[in-house]
């Protein structure tokens, strides 16, 4: 199998079941799986496992991330605290391929309270398949790389 496109997944308890089917969903297709947890249901805590998924991407362990947690707030909060992430939560399928579209979004945020099976699916299949488009996008990009570079050196 080709892990060069090796996609990091994670979630806290709230996202266990949504995580266990994409994570089937995507190796049905072929893809490489990281799955970083969690690993059940049992309560704990959603940062570690979006920093283990924001720093697979931002070290380019993977090129790209899904993250699922029950309202994909606290995941996206997370995974954007890392350089390099841009992380998107998306609860529909325009703001799907925008997030790639237009800021090139490298990990994909999904809340299970909103989003279920079928349509979770639907949307991983389609951030994954869309592409950037750059163009004035990129110029904002680099806005955005600039902005973690002078926080950086803070």
């Amino acid at each position: 199998m080709n892990c060069v496109s090796r996609i990091a997944v994670g979630c806290d308890h709230g996202g266990y079941r949504l995580k266990e089917a994409i994570v089937r969903h995507l190796r049905r297709k072929g893809l490489c799986v990281l799955d970083m947890g969690a690993f059940s249901e049992e309560s704990m805590d959603y940062p570690d496992t979006a920093y283990k998924v924001a720093r697979a991407v931002a070290g380019k362990r993977a090129y790209r991330g899904i993250l699922i947690c029950k309202s994909g707030i606290g995941n996206c909060i997370v995974a954007n605290k890392v350089a390099g992430v841009r992380a998107a939560l998306c609860h529909q399928l325009r703001a799907v391929r925008l997030s790639r579209q237009h800021n090139d979004a490298n990990i994909l945020v999904l809340g299970s309270f909103f989003v279920k099976g079928p349509m979770a699916k639907k949307m991983v299949d389609v951030w994954l398949a869309t592409p950037f488009e750059g163009g004035r996008h990129a110029r904002r990009l680099k806005k955005i790389e600039k902005i973690e570079r002078m926080n950086r050196s803070r």
